[in-house]
């Protein structure tokens, strides 16, 4: 039981924390309250400290477009324990196919005018790499899919619209 409680409480704060820098610990994030309902308060400090050091390594990456080879499995099935990795997708010119990134914008869209800046929940930031125009009705956090193209280049799309455009990684 205890176990399970620690994998529901992962996994909902692993995607909303946005970045590294703006880490706040379980017990930041939950009331008294919840913090007790789930069973995190049994917790020694030490196994505090290690779920706020994983939910910290894994905040930029998302669970659903994690790197291929980045968490390896142990024999059972168990992610092996492993130091944290940046997810660099996106920065570094590497051959090979990699999986979608899946998140979400930061805050509201309204579309790209030719030189947007895209700042997403998982801390990545993005900028428009071609002058074309799109405009819609403004979202809030709509979720994007960022895809690996040939030759290195990389496309997103934006939710509910059948659009998308290059955009290179600037952090």
């Amino acid at each position: 039981m205890k176990k399970a409680l620690l994998i529901i409480a992962m996994c909902g704060l692993a995607g909303s924390v946005s970045a590294q820098e703006s880490f706040s610990s379980v017990e930041e994030r939950m009331t008294g309250k919840e913090f007790m309902e789930t069973g995190l308060s049994k917790l020694t400090d030490e196994e505090l400290a290690k779920l706020n050091q994983w939910l910290r390594a894994h905040s930029v990456a998302t669970l659903d477009a994690a790197v291929p080879g980045r968490r390896p499995v142990a024999p059972g099935g168990q992610v092996a324990v492993t130091d944290p990795v940046e997810d660099t997708r996106g920065l570094k010119k590497d051959e090979g196919d990699y999986d979608d990134i899946v998140t979400r914008i930061d805050g509201e869209f309204s579309g790209w005018d030719g030189e947007t800046i895209f700042r997403l929940e998982n801390g990545m930031v993005w900028k428009q790499a071609q002058t074309d125009r799109f405009f819609t009705k403004t979202m809030t956090n709509p979720e994007v899919r960022i895809k690996s193209t040939m030759f290195g280049a990389w496309r997103m799309e934006v939710e509910g619209y059948n659009k998308s455009v290059k955009v290179e990684r600037i952090q």
